[in-house]
């Protein structure tokens, strides 16, 4: 992946553990869900915190999840999970995700999450607030 700005790609790496390895050996799609959720979480509290985002009275929930299995990763496997903004609208985000092996950079499995911003009390669309797009670098590939 290229891109000008290396502030615009989060990086963060783990071990796949026995848990989420299924009946034929390798992590099982689930998993990848998971992954894309908790690497997407740690990518935003390091630029926003729980409390910022309590004081904007809104979080965020998935539209929908796209995902592309290209090869099985196996216990042991320590993977390298890459996450970016691809864009910004009025109530919604386009973030991507890249799972690689990290002994040969094989590309295990890729796709992207719509999420939407809600108010926290009435579950409603709101308008994501310019602090929180000034926070990301966009890397729209």
């Amino acid at each position: 992946m290229n891109t000008t700005d290396p502030d615009a790609v989060f990086n963060y790496s783990f071990t796949v553990t026995d848990d989420v390895i299924d009946g034929n050996g390798h992590v099982n799609n689930v998993a990848y869900v998971q992954w894309m959720q908790d690497v997407a979480v740690r990518h935003f509290r390091s630029k926003i915190s729980r409390q910022q985002m309590q004081d904007f009275g809104c979080l965020w929930v998935a539209r929908s999840h796209h995902i592309e299995y290209l090869s099985p990763a196996l216990p042991g496997d320590e993977i390298r999970a890459l996450t970016w903004i691809v864009n910004w609208r009025r109530v919604r985000s386009v973030r991507r995700y890249r799972f690689l092996r990290s002994r040969d950079d094989t590309v295990l499995a890729q796709g992207e999450t719509d999420w939407v911003l809600v108010n926290a009390g009435s579950g409603r669309p709101c308008s994501i607030p310019q602090q929180i797009q000034d926070a990301f670098i966009l890397h729209p590939e």
